[in-house]
């Protein structure tokens, strides 16, 4: 059976940085929440059920993390951005979209979020 690319979810991601251009918001570090959609051929994996033929998702996890919790951030778009970047590196991925939320950024809101998503050839 010829299988559809496989999705890799990383859902709500809880992590804290320096995200913002008010005074407060540079002098404060503060909640994203960071979830990212993968796709890619998992065919030669669903047929080994070896971790070599996998995209290890953990790996992954934690440059993404060591991203977002040592740096510096004055836009949501660069900060969503520069996950994408992670979450597509792989050659086998062929797809990646990433989400950032900032929790309370808006009064009277939940959070606002910025999503950005890129397809590999």
């Amino acid at each position: 059976m010829k299988l559809n690319p496989a999705t890799i979810r990383i859902k709500n991601l809880r992590l804290r940085t320096y995200i913002g251009i008010n005074e407060d918001e540079i002098v404060n570090k503060q909640d994203v929440i960071v979830n990212v959609k993968i796709h890619y051929n998992a065919q030669q994996a669903t047929d080994s059920d070896d971790m070599e033929d996998a995209l290890n998702y953990k790996v992954i996890t934690k440059r993404i993390i060591k991203l977002v919790e040592d740096n510096r951030f004055s836009l949501l778009e660069k900060l969503t951005s520069d996950v994408l970047e992670i979450a597509a590196e792989h050659p086998w991925v062929i797809y990646a979209e990433a989400e950032v939320d900032k929790p309370h950024a808006l009064r009277f809101s939940d959070s606002v979020s910025l999503c950005l998503s890129c397809t590999k050839s």
